[in-house]
C-alpha cells in the first residue's frame, strides 16, 4: 500500500487537517510552523551545540517543533520522533529534512557536474538513489535541487546548480525533482523535493554569497525563473526562499515574489520554507522592526515553515495575533500546508523508520555502480592535442600521479557531503594503481600543500572538511620531488583544482586562479618534457589560460563522488569516452566575469571578441563545449516548414555521424535567434538537446520540435509573454558556436504563455 493510499484521498486528507486545526492552540500551531536544526552528536560543534540540542528536545516535548533538520541516524530519528509524538497531544509527527544535495551515503558528482552530463535520465536515476538512501534512514524531505542560475563563477554556490542557461537548468531541475520525489508526493522510497532559493539568489552582486540582487524584469522572467517553473511543473512539494534582497525587498518577506509570482504565476500549491534564520533576518535586513514583526511579515506572505537554528521568530506569533498584527486565518493557512504534507507522506500512520532495513539499503552495491556511471558521463574533455588520451596501459612502464587532490578521498566527494563512507570512496591514485596493476610503476607526490582560507566557514566545523597538511611539509622539496617523478615517468597525470572547502556556501572567491602554487607545479612538470594529462577537480571554472596553450590533455572531472576515482581511470584508459559538455561559458580570467553565450546584440557585433584591448572578450571554452575520443559531423539540417503560424510548431531534423574509429557520445544542441521583435533577443539561446551514443561510423537523424514553448519570451515592452512575428535563425551542432544553420519565420502573434523545456 502506498503512502497516499494509507493517508486517504485528497478530500479525506483535507478533512483530517481541518479536524486537527480545530483542536490546536495557537502555540501548537506556531510549533508546527517551526523547524529546528538539531546538532546532537556533533562533538566537534562544542557545548553550544549540546545546549541547542537540549533546547530543541524541550520544544519537542511540549509540541513546539514541527520539523527537524540535520538528523541522519535512523536510531536518533526514531528517538526524536518518539519525543515528538509523546509531546504532541494530537499525535502529529515531525518532518525530518536534510541537505541531500548529490547523494546521501553514496555520493554522486556535484550538481554542476551532473548538469555537464546533459543527461536528465541519468540525473533522475542518481537522485532517485539518493532519495532511497535518505528515506531509508528516516529523512522525509531534501533541501534540493538548487536551481539558481549562476553566471558569476566567483559565487561559491555555482557548484550546486546547473550553470548559466535557463533551458538546461530547467531540464536538470525537473529531472532532479522527479528523481527525489517520484511521480507523486508520498511515493515509496522517495522524499519531498525542495527547489531553492526563490528567486534570483545566484545573481548576488560581485558573486558575494548573501549579498543583494538587482535583476532586470527580463532577466528575472526569462533567465532566473524557468528552472523554478520546471521544478514546480514536475510536482515539487516544497520551495525554499532566499536570503537576499530582490529589488530592495528581502525575498523571504517579498509578497510580490512569493504570492504573485510563485503561487500565482507558477501555480505552486506546496509548502514554503525559509532558509536558515531567514525569517529572523528580516529584522537584520532592516525590513522588519523586530522578531515579532518578522514573523508577521513572513506569515502574511505565506511562508509556512521557519527554519531556525535557535530562538525562532514564529515563537512570537501568539503575541502577534493577540495584538491584531496578523489574523489567525493566515496562521491556519500555513499550518494546513504543513499538516497536509505530513499526511500525504503517510507519517501519521508510519512515523518510525526500520533501522535494520536502513542498513541494507545503504549497503546496496547497485548504488555505487550508478555513481560510477554518473561520474563517467559528467566528465568534460577540454583539450587532447595529438590524441594523448586515452592512455594505453600496454605502453606505460611508469606513471607519475601528482597533486594532493589525487589522494584526497574527502575532496573527491566535493562540498555538501555529510554521511559519506571514506572506506568505500576511491581516490584517483588508488584507481590508477588498480587499473594498471603491478606491471606498471605508479608513483605519487603531492607537490604543493592545500590552500588555507582567509575566512573560515560554518562547514569547517564538520570533521574532515578542512584538509590536513603533514607536519614538516616542505613546499619547495615536495615540488622538486614531484618534478623528479615526472622526469622519470612515461606520462604525468597532474590533479589540480580547488579543495572542496574552497567552493560552496560561504565559499565565494575574488579570483578564479588555481589556488596556491598549483600553477607553478604544473608549469614545472610540463617543463620536464614528459607528456602531461591535467585532471581538473573543481566546482566552477578556473583560470586555465596557460594550461590551454601548454598542456596537451585536459579533462575536467569535477568532484566526481564515491566512485570518482574508478570513473576517472575508466576515462583515462579508454574504457569509456568522455561525452560531457560545459554547462557554462568558461572565462579566460576573472576580468571577463560574467561572460555568457546568450548575450544580446549591441553596437558593432562584428567586434564582439574585441571588447577588451588586452585579451579576447570571448570565453576560453564556449558554453556546451566538450571533446571526445572520436569526432562527429553534422549535415542535412532540414525544417519541415519554413513558415509557422502563431501557436503552431515545426520539426527540425539533422544528421549526426560518428566520423572516427571509436564509439562515443555526442550531445546534439539546438540554438535559435530571433532577429527582431518587441525586444532585443539574445544572439543564441539553447532550445533543445539530446545525448547520443554512436558506434564508429554510425549516422543518426535527430529531430527536435520548436513551438510556442521554445519561441515565447517575457517582453519588458508588453509586460507579458509574447511570441512575435519574426525571422528565426536555427543552428545545430556540438556547442554554442555551431555553424550549421538555417532559418524560418513566424506569422501572427502569440499571447501569454509559460516557456518550459519538454
Amino acid at each position: 500500500m502506498s503512502n497516499v493510499e494509507a493517508a486517504g484521498s485528497a478530500e479525506e486528507i483535507r478533512a483530517r487537517v481541518e479536524k486537527l486545526l480545530v483542536g490546536m492552540t495557537l502555540a501548537e500551531k506556531a510549533g508546527q510552523l517551526t523547524q529546528y536544526f538539531y546538532f546532537g552528536g556533533n562533538e566537534s560543534a562544542g557545548e553550544w551545540a549540546n545546549e541547542q540540542s537540549r533546547e530543541v528536545e524541550v520544544a519537542l516535548g511540549r509540541g513546539g517543533a514541527g520539523s527537524l533538520l540535520f538528523v541522519r541516524d535512523p536510531a536518533e530519528v526514531n528517538r526524536l520522533q518518539r519525543l515528538t509524538m509523546e509531546g504532541n497531544r494530537h499525535g502529529i509527527p515531525a518532518l525530518f529534512g536534510f541537505d541531500v544535495i548529490h547523494g546521501f551515503r553514496t555520493i554522486f558528482p556535484v550538481p554542476l557536474a551532473m548538469a555537464a552530463s546533459w543527461d536528465p535520465p541519468m540525473v533522475e536515476q542518481a537522485q532517485g538513489v539518493a532519495a532511497r538512501e535518505a528515506r531509508a534512514v528516516g529523512i522525509h524531505w531534501t533541501f534540493a535541487p538548487m536551481v539558481d542560475i549562476a553566471r558569476d563563477p566567483r559565487w561559491g554556490r555555482i557548484v550546486e546548480g546547473a550553470g548559466e542557461d535557463p533551458y538546461l537548468g530547467a531540464a536538470m531541475a525537473a529531472a532532479q525533482v522527479r528523481g527525489f520525489q517520484g511521480d507523486h508526493l508520498g511515493a515509496p522510497e522517495r522524499v519531498v523535493a525542495g527547489p531553492k532559493h526563490f528567486a534570483g539568489y545566484g545573481a548576488a552582486l560581485g558573486g558575494r554569497d548573501y549579498d543583494e540582487v538587482n535583476l532586470s524584469a527580463s532577466e528575472f522572467w526569462n533567465v532566473y525563473l524557468p528552472p523554478f517553473r520546471a521544478a514546480v511543473e514536475a510536482g515539487a512539494g516544497n520551495v525554499m526562499t532566499a536570503y537576499m534582497d530582490l529589488d530592495g525587498v528581502p525575498a523571504t518577506g517579498n509578497r510580490w515574489l512569493l504570492s504573485e509570482v510563485l503561487r500565482g504565476a507558477l501555480g505552486f500549491d506546496g509548502f514554503l520554507v525559509s532558509d536558515a534564520n531567514a525569517v529572523r533576518n528580516l529584522a537584520t535586513h532592516g525590513f522588519a522592526a523586530d522578531l515579532t514583526d518578522a514573523a508577521v511579515r513572513a506569515v502574511k506572505v505565506g511562508l509556512d515553515l521557519e527554519m531556525a537554528i535557535s530562538d525562532p521568530a514564529y515563537a512570537h506569533l501568539e503575541e502577534a495575533v493577540a495584538a491584531g498584527s496578523v489574523d489567525v486565518e493566515a496562521v491556519d493557512a500555513c499550518v494546513r500546508r504543513v499538516l497536509e504534507v505530513k499526511l500525504r507522506l503517510g507519517l501519521f500512520d508510519q512515523p518510525y523508520v526500520d533501522e535494520e532495513r536502513a542498513r541494507s539499503v545503504l549497503a546496496d552495491p547497485s548504488h555505487r555502480e550508478v555513481a560510477r556511471v554518473a561520474a563517467r558521463r559528467s566528465a568534460v574533455l577540454l583539450r587532447n592535442e595529438g590524441g594523448l588520451l586515452p592512455l594505453s596501459p600496454a605502453r606505460l612502464g611508469s606513471v607519475a600521479v601528482l597533486g594532493h587532490l589525487a589522494t584526497s578521498k574527502r575532496d573527491i566527494l566535493g562540498p555538501w557531503s555529510f554521511e559519506f563512507d571514506l572506506e568505500e570512496t576511491v581516490s584517483i591514485l588508488e584507481a590508477v594503481q588498480a587499473r594498471l596493476g603491478p606491471g606498471t610503476e605508479v608513483t605519487h607526490a603531492p607537490g604543493v600543500r592545500p590552500t588555507e582560507r582567509l575566512f573560515s566557514s560554518i562547514f569547517d566545523s564538520f570533521p574532515g572538511n578542512v584538509p590536513v597538511v603533514e607536519e614538516g611539509f616542505d613546499d619547495d622539496a615536495e615540488l622538486a620531488r614531484a618534478v623528479e617523478l615526472a622526469k622519470g615517468s612515461d606520462v604525468a597525470v597532474v590533479v589540480l583544482g580547488e579543495w572542496q572547502n574552497l567552493v560552496g556556501e560561504q565559499a565565494s572567491r575574488s579570483s578564479i586562479d588555481l589556488p596556491g602554487r598549483q600553477l607553478e607545479l604544473l608549469q614545472a612538470v610540463v617543463a620536464t618534457g614528459t607528456p602531461v594529462v591535467l585532471l581538473v577537480m573543481n566546482g566552477r571554472p578556473l583560470d586555465l589560460r596557460w594550461a590551454a596553450e601548454h598542456v596537451p590533455a585536459i579533462l575536467d572531472v569535477w568532484y566526481p563522488g564515491t566512485q570518482g576515482g574508478t570513473a576517472v581511470a575508466d576515462l583515462l584508459f579508454g574504457d569509456v569516452a568522455p561525452g560531457g559538455k560545459l554547462p557554462f561559458s568558461w572565462p579566460r580570467s576573472v576580468g571577463q566575469v560574467p561572460v555568457v553565450y546568450s548575450h544580446t546584440t549591441s553596437h558593432e557585433p562584428e567586434r564582439q571578441a574585441e571588447r577588451y584591448w588586452d585579451e579576447p572578450s570571448t570565453p576560453l571554452y564556449p558554453f556546451g563545449f566538450g571533446l571526445s575520443y572520436t569526432s562527429f559531423a553534422y549535415s542535412e539540417l532540414v525544417l519541415d516548414r519554413s513558415e509557422v503560424p502563431a501557436g503552431e510548431s515545426l520539426v527540425v531534423s539533422v544528421k549526426v555521424t560518428n566520423t572516427g574509429e571509436r564509439p562515443g557520445d555526442e550531445v546534439v544542441q539546438l540554438y535559435v535567434h530571433q532577429r527582431h521583435g518587441s525586444a532585443s533577443r539574445p544572439v543564441r539561446e539553447l532550445k533543445g538537446f539530446r545525448r547520443l551514443h554512436l558506434a564508429a561510423g554510425e549516422p543518426r537523424t535527430v529531430r527536435f520540435t520548436l513551438g510556442p514553448a521554445e519561441l515565447r519570451y517575457w517582453s519588458s515592452a508588453a509586460r507579458d509573454y509574447v511570441l512575435d512575428a519574426s525571422t528565426f535563425d536555427v543552428w545545430v551542432g556540438g556547442d554554442s558556436t555551431a555553424s550549421l544553420g538555417t532559418s524560418f519565420s513566424t506569422t501572427g502573434r502569440g499571447g501569454a504563455g509559460s516557456p518550459t523545456p519538454g
